[in-house]
């Protein structure tokens, strides 16, 4: 269970749900009008966070910078959506929410009828809570102040984070291809030649037998192709990453806060500047 000794850790805290998975930071803290106690967190869901879910701290636990809650977050994204403006929720939409939880309403509400909210902080410990950043608007001046009030608005804050877009490797692999190439080769063919008996080869030609049988035999070549096959290296290749900016246009809606008064005619914007420290009259410029 969370404690009012803990709140200063809890609203600069991430919500992790029962799986582990990370939900969203934690937006506003609302407190249980009777006991003080932390009651209630909202965590922003949906796109860009523009949605803000409750989630009862009544079985959450404080690690360091992680609240966890015993419930997933697809059940706090579908949680019932409340619009807190004046910085309470009704007894039905308290109700509505613990149904959802499947929590006890009566267990986990000391006060049945009006479990009130909060959403400042006592950041210094002296028993007033401070003004943090996620509340909404509501009347800041108590009993013992004058009348003023205070105007919020909504600012749009982007941040970026870094995920892993893709992977790339490099694979090889072997494709075969026909490669043709033409070479010359030489062979050696037979030819037949005749020459007349003259005085110069007479003897030769009277050198044998007058008639007889004879078989002379030559031995003819050729050349063939021969194809020899090497491996030889011809690149190397390597993946390298660079980065690339790009300018990317996010939109959102944000609420603000008008003050307007009923009294009619009678009222005169008066203005201070703090940095003289005077009043001054827009309607005369004095």
């Amino acid at each position: 269970m969370i404690t009012r000794e803990q709140v200063d850790d809890v609203i600069r805290s991430e919500v992790y749900g029962s799986d582990g998975e990370k939900i969203g930071k934690v937006g506003q803290l609302y407190f249980d009008d009777a006991s003080g106690r932390p009651e209630w967190i909202t965590v922003s869901t949906g796109f860009f966070g523009s949605r803000e879910s409750f989630v009862p701290l009544a079985d959450a636990d404080l690690s360091g910078d992680r609240v966890t809650v015993p419930y997933d977050k697809d059940k706090i994204k579908n949680a019932p959506n409340v619009e807190s403006e004046d910085g309470h929720i009704s007894e039905t939409e308290e109700r509505e929410l613990y149904r959802h939880y499947g929590v006890d309403y009566a267990e986990s509400s000391t006060d049945t009828y009006t479990t009130g909210v909060d959403t400042g902080v006592d950041r210094d410990r002296d028993g007033v809570y401070d003004d943090v950043d996620t509340a909404v608007g509501r009347d800041t001046s108590g009993p013992t102040t004058d009348d003023a009030m205070t105007r919020s608005e909504e600012r749009l804050s982007v941040d970026k984070e870094k995920r892993e877009a893709g992977r790339a490797r490099l694979r090889k692999y072997v494709v075969t291809e026909q490669v043709q190439q033409t070479v010359p080769v030489t062979r050696e063919e037979v030819r037949i030649e005749r020459e007349p008996i003259t005085d110069a080869n007479r003897g030769d030609a009277m050198g044998g037998p007058d008639l007889s049988e004879e078989e002379h035999e030559v031995t003819l070549y050729e050349e063939r192709a021969v194809v020899e096959k090497e491996t030889v290296p011809v690149e190397r290749v390597r993946l390298s990453k660079e980065q690339v900016t790009e300018e990317q246009t996010v939109s959102e809606q944000v609420r603000k806060e008008q003050i307007e008064t009923d009294a009619g005619d009678s009222t005169t914007d008066r203005t201070t500047d703090s940095s003289t420290d005077r009043t001054t009259d827009p309607t005369t410029n004095r």
